[in-house]
């Protein structure tokens, strides 16, 4: 995955919670690409956390009920700077030649 390149996705706590006491079951979760939310009879769950892609938080942006929740940013970025992150993915682009170095 271009966003973590070689970290380990399950160590990456980014990913959605609800509160069930704001939802209004509006379905705009559903639409997510990456089928991190099943519906239920009480409405929507996060059934696959770690499909969700690390840094995204459209359904929280378009969420109703506004009852969708990311971890803190600055928790990601943390992560990111003490685990070299950033330069293995801009190494990663590079190699694939989405991107060049200027000079």
């Amino acid at each position: 995955m271009a966003w973590l390149e070689g970290y380990p996705r399950e160590k990456v706590e980014w990913y959605p919670t609800i509160d069930p006491k704001k939802c209004v079951k509006c379905g705009m979760c559903m639409n997510c690409g990456k089928q991190v939310y099943d519906w239920t009879d009480t409405g929507p769950v996060v059934a696959r956390p770690f499909s969700c892609v690390v840094g995204c938080n459209s359904c929280a942006n378009l969420c109703q009920g506004t009852a969708i929740h990311f971890p803190e940013l600055k928790t990601l970025r943390d992560l990111y700077r003490k685990e070299g992150i950033w330069k293995k993915v801009k190494q990663q682009m590079i190699d694939e030649g989405k991107i060049t170095l200027v000079k």
